[in-house]
C-alpha cells in the first residue's frame, strides 16, 4: 500500500512538473465539468472546468479558469478598475468533488468524443496554462470567463471542428435577461448588477455568446457535433444531484418592498411639507448626496475602468453626479434662479430614463421604480415651493 502509494505521488509530481512532454495512454478521458449555481452572488452563476482522468497511470485531475489572485499587489483597486488578473487553477478531482459537495452544488460530466491526439492536444494546452507565466489571464465577465475559456480550448484542440448548434426551445434573449436567469428580477444581486452595467448588455445574445453563462455550455456540448457528424460530447451523467434546501429569503427584504417604504417616506414628508408650506431641508440634502455619490460611481466605471459592461449606463439619467455639487444650494434661503431650471432639467432626465426603458434602449433595475417616483414627486414640489418662495 505504501509503495503505491509513493508511486502515485512520484508519479504525480512528475506529471505536475513536465505536464507537455507527459503522454496519456489510450484509456485517457478528458470531460466537461458543470458546477450548478450557489448561494452567493459570486456563486450564482455556476462553474465549469475540464477533467482529465486516465487510470492506468492513475491521473484524475481537473482544471478551471477563473480564480482570484488574491496575492496580486492592489488587489481591490484591480478588480474595481477590472484590471485584475485571474488564474486558472488544477486540483485533484476527489478534492474538486469534496468542495463542491459540501456547498451542495450539483455536479455534471459530459465526457468528450475526442481523438487521442486531441486529448494530448487538450492536455498539453491546459498544462501550458498552468505554468507560472501563463497562469495568469485579464479576466472578463462576458467575454473571457471560466465558460468561454472551455469553449475556446476545445476548440483548439479541436482545430475548430466543432460545430455548435442551438438547443431546442431556446430563446432569444439580452445578456441582461440571461443574468436575470440566475439572480432574479427583484434580488439585490440584480439591483446591483442592473445598476452598475450599461446598456451594452441590453443587446442580443448571438449563439456563441450564450456560453459565457456554465449552464449553456452544457446545453450546447450536449448539441454539439465535432468532424461534421459526430457528437460532441460521448456520455453524460450527473455525478452530484444537489440536495433539496429550504430557501431563506424572505420577500420583505427585497428591493422593491425596501425601496418601497422609503418612497412612503418620502412622498408622506413630502406631503406633509406641502400641508405646512415649508421644506424638509435634511432629506432634500439625503437625496441629492445619495444619487450624486451614485452617479459618481457609475461615470468612473464607465469612464476610468476597463470593464467593458459599464459603459453606456444610463441610470445617470436619475443618479446625477453634479446633484452632489448642487447641495450648496439646498442650503441657503435664498436659491440661485438657475437651480430652478436645474429641478427642471432633473424632472426631464427622469422622463428620458422611462423613455429609455419604455422603448429597450436599457432595462432599469424594477427597485428603482418606487424611487424614481419618489425623486419625481420630490422634485416637482421642490419646484412649486421654490416658485411661490
Amino acid at each position: 500500500m505504501k509503495l503505491k502509494l509513493s508511486s502515485f505521488v512520484f508519479l504525480f509530481i512528475f506529471f505536475s512538473s513536465f505536464g507537455q512532454q507527459f503522454q496519456l495512454s489510450s484509456e485517457a478521458k478528458i470531460s466537461v465539468l458543470t458546477i450548478g449555481p450557489g448561494e452567493s452572488l459570486n456563486d450564482a452563476f455556476g462553474h465549469n472546468a475540464f477533467r482529465v482522468k486516465d487510470i492506468p497511470l492513475g491521473i484524475d485531475v481537473t482544471y478551471g479558469y477563473g480564480g482570484y489572485d488574491f496575492e496580486a499587489p492592489n488587489f481591490y483597486l484591480k478588480f474595481a478598475q477590472g484590471k485584475l488578473n485571474y488564474l486558472i487553477s488544477r486540483d485533484k478531482f476527489s478534492d474538486f468533488y469534496n468542495h463542491y459537495v459540501r456547498y451542495n452544488r450539483t455536479i455534471k460530466e459530459q465526457v468528450l468524443n475526442l481523438s487521442t491526439n486531441e486529448k494530448q492536444k487538450l492536455f498539453n494546452y491546459l498544462e501550458n496554462n498552468y505554468k507560472p507565466e501563463n497562469k495568469r489571464y485579464l479576466y472578463d465577465f462576458f467575454y473571457d470567463n471560466c465558460a468561454t475559456r472551455i469553449r475556446d480550448v476545445a476548440e483548439v484542440a479541436a482545430k475548430n471542428n466543432i460545430e455548435f448548434t442551438q438547443p431546442l426551445n431556446l430563446e432569444s434573449k439580452t445578456f441582461r435577461e440571461l443574468i436575470h436567469e440566475h439572480v432574479g428580477l427583484n434580488t439585490w444581486g440584480s439591483f446591483g448588477i442592473d445598476i452598475a452595467l450599461g446598456s451594452v448588455i441590453d443587446k442580443k445574445a448571438s449563439t456563441n455568446e450564450y456560453m459565457f453563462l456554465p449552464k449553456y455550455i452544457h446545453s450546447f456540448f450536449e448539441k454539439a457535433k465535432i468532424n461534421s457528424s459526430e457528437n460532441l460530447v460521448e456520455n453524460s451523467s450527473i455525478i452530484f444531484q444537489k440536495r433539496e434546501t429550504k430557501s431563506s429569503s424572505s420577500f420583505l427584504f427585497t428591493p422593491l418592498i425596501v425601496m418601497g417604504i422609503l418612497t412612503f417616506i418620502i412622498l408622506f414628508i413630502t406631503y406633509k411639507d406641502y400641508k405646512n408650506k415649508a421644506r424638509s431641508k435634511w432629506l432634500d440634502i439625503i437625496l441629492f448626496a445619495t444619487t450624486g455619490i451614485v452617479g459618481i460611481v457609475i461615470l468612473l466605471l464607465w469612464f476610468a475602468t476597463d470593464h467593458t459592461a459599464t459603459a453606456q449606463n444610463y441610470n445617470l439619467l436619475w443618479a446625477f453626479p453634479i446633484n452632489i455639487i448642487v447641495i450648496a444650494q439646498l442650503l441657503k434661503k435664498q436659491i440661485k434662479n438657475w437651480f430652478k431650471s436645474y429641478l427642471k432639467f432633473l424632472v426631464i432626465m427622469l422622463c428620458l430614463l422611462t423613455l429609455h426603458w419604455v422603448i429597450g434602449v436599457q432595462v432599469f433595475a424594477i427597485g428603482l421604480i418606487p424611487l424614481l417616483i419618489a425623486l419625481l414627486m420630490r422634485y416637482l414640489y421642490l419646484l412649486k415651493y421654490y416658485s411661490k418662495n
